[in-house]
């Protein structure tokens, strides 16, 4: 049975079934094919003829009353939202970090291994404590593996102890993590460790060996500690499932994580890990990054091998917008991680090359220009990005040039291609752990009666690929042509010397469940995934509210070396990761 309260249940079936079928009432079309008509680019329409039909006016017409009304129900569903947070009880408050162990970033912790200032054993106690404090707060984790860790731990202390051990200098070089413990999210494969995704049907599924960024980790000198809490089968931006629960903001406990890697970025904003491992399709990376206020970067496409994640790619398109990355709180973290578990490949990216501030090309967009279904971007995020633009002005005489993609109208519509797979590999039957497929409407009454074995974004996600484009269709192939397009005018535009600053999501955390009135909004992340770029999620201080806002940096493919450079920068200028509790 899915952990839910009943009550909770029926209010968000009601308002989120509601929703998803006014969404395809005020349509009148497959969801798909007006999401591309709305873009401008319609079956028929793909020719070059500037002179705006009828047609098209009447569509920009419907669009914009069809904007008023979304702009309706969410400002309705908010209230919703705020009356059950509020009868839900006040947020609980993190503890306070006591531990100093706990504020040291991974890379200084390794130092400090090495030159045996710490023990691995004494980090590895300090960040068990610390989980066993939060985990009842914030429900972040999804499995652990203390002892082990401990026992890994003291085989590090001891080959530090031995007189005939390598030195620190070769340690350096050919273990760079010994000693440092670090997580994962669930999806990501730990040896012995359970391997769900989040999904009833894999429970008791305990992963047979390593992915393959976990092993290159390990071969590192870095010890697993835990595994993190992800939505069901990593398709959702709210970490929920009905095996695990919800895990809740370490800023505001009324507030979400993200998804799908939103227990990691949560554990990592609470200071529950000095660094994580997360995986990134539309975004899985860097939403969590932003809403739980650390850094995250999700590489150049195909650097990090995807081998041991589940579910794994289906088609090649997939697989290129898939990818592995760091989650860290601290930036210099983020380039060390990614040296080592790019493995062969990080010689690609110039990690250890040296960037200069002041001979950046800075291109940044406040917004995608207004898609349908998109909430507005926060003015507090835009006022943030500014700020990042005044900063690179001031300090390098840099002096940022203002885009306007048109193509980042067609964002969802684009990546939905990308996504597009074969009927007999849908959502439904990935929900049967690969079995057959479920019957949805009966799981909708199921879920109702809270009974189901499936959260009802996951029924949502299998109702709604049944109106996806169509894999192998004309009309893909036509968005597929789009990508390429706008992939093209990202490399005349970037070069190897440019980055674009664009927001990392629209809205800081919403409520718990408040995704499912606004399910669209990860296309700020979505459309980094169809161009195949590099993208860090960094934090840039609180809102009003106390929660995290920040921006995502781009570059050019193979340039991450780039965008890891510019987080670290900003992170010296706005003072990167703001802990979530008093320090004592």
């Amino acid at each position: 049975m899915c952990i839910m309260q009943c009550a909770r249940a029926r209010l968000f079936i009601a308002l989120g079934y509601r929703y998803f079928h006014a969404v395809i009432g005020i349509c009148e079309l497959r969801v798909y094919g007006v999401l591309s008509a709305y873009c401008g680019f319609s079956i028929n329409a793909f020719n070059r003829d500037r002179e705006e039909s009828n047609k098209q006016r009447k569509m920009r017409n419907i669009v914009k009353v069809v904007n008023v009304i979304h702009r309706l129900i969410e400002f309705v569903a908010r209230g919703i939202f705020l009356l059950v947070a509020y009868l839900s009880g006040p947020a609980e408050a993190q503890p306070p970090i006591k531990d100093l162990t706990l504020m040291h970033s991974a890379t200084a912790l390794a130092i400090k291994i090495r030159n045996r200032q710490l023990t691995s054993e004494e980090v590895v106690r300090s960040y068990i404590a610390r989980i066993k404090e939060i985990q009842p707060i914030l429900n972040c984790v999804a499995e652990t593996r203390f002892e082990d860790a401990l026992k890994e731990a003291k085989q590090c202390d001891e080959l530090l102890k031995s007189p005939n051990g390598p030195s620190a200098e070769v340690l350096a070089k050919e273990k760079p993590f010994l000693g440092v413990p670090f997580t994962t999210k669930d999806c990501i494969a730990i040896e012995k460790m359970k391997h769900t995704a989040g999904l009833v049907a894999r429970k008791n599924c305990l992963a047979d060996k390593d992915a393959e960024s976990v092993h290159l980790m390990r071969l590192a000198g870095a010890i697993p500690i835990a595994t993190t809490n992800v939505s069901e089968l990593a398709m959702w931006w709210e970490s929920i499932n009905c095996i695990y629960g919800t895990s809740r903001n370490p800023y505001n406990t009324r507030h979400i994580v993200g998804g799908s890697s939103g227990g990691e970025g949560c554990l990592l904003g609470a200071a529950g890990s000095p660094c994580g491992i997360g995986s990134d399709i539309g975004g899985s990376i860097r939403m969590p990054s932003f809403f739980n206020g650390i850094f995250g970067h999700k590489p150049s496409k195909g650097v990090v091998s995807n081998h041991g994640q589940y579910p794994s790619a289906d088609t090649a398109d997939q697989d290129k917008l898939l990818g592995i990355g760091p989650m860290c709180r601290f930036a210099q973290d983020m380039a060390p991680i990614l040296q080592v578990i790019a493995g062969k490949n990080a010689d690609m990216l110039k990690l250890q090359s040296k960037v200069d501030m002041s001979k950046l090309k800075i291109y940044y967009m406040e917004d995608d220009g207004g898609q349908m279904f998109v909430s507005s971007v926060d003015p507090e995020i835009r006022d943030s990005m500014r700020q990042v633009l005044n900063y690179f002005e001031k300090a390098y005489g840099v002096k940022a040039k203002k885009v306007n993609i048109r193509k980042f109208k067609k964002s969802l519509a684009l990546w939905f291609a990308c996504m597009s797979t074969e009927p007999d590999k849908d959502f439904s039957y990935e929900l049967t752990n690969r079995t057959g497929r479920i019957n949805i409407f009966a799981e909708y009454f199921k879920w109702i009666t809270c009974q189901s074995d499936h959260t009802f974004v996951a029924l949502i996600t299998a109702t709604f690929e049944r109106l996806n484009v169509s894999h192998g269709s004309e009309f893909q192939a036509k968005l597929k042509e789009q990508c390429k397009e706008l992939q093209q005018e990202f490399k005349d535009m970037l070069g190897d010397d440019g980055i674009f600053l664009y927001p990392t999501h629209p809205t800081a955390a919403p409520l718990h469940h408040e995704p499912i009135v606004k399910p669209f909004n990860f296309s700020y992340t979505a459309i980094i995934n169809v161009l195949g770029l590099p993208a860090t999620a960094c934090p840039l201080g609180l809102n009003k509210q106390g929660l995290p806002i920040g921006l995502q940096v781009v570059g050019g493919l193979y340039q991450d070396h780039i965008t890891l450079a510019v987080a670290e920068e900003l992170q010296r200028g706005f003072g990167g990761w703001v802990p979530p509790a008093i320090i004592e």
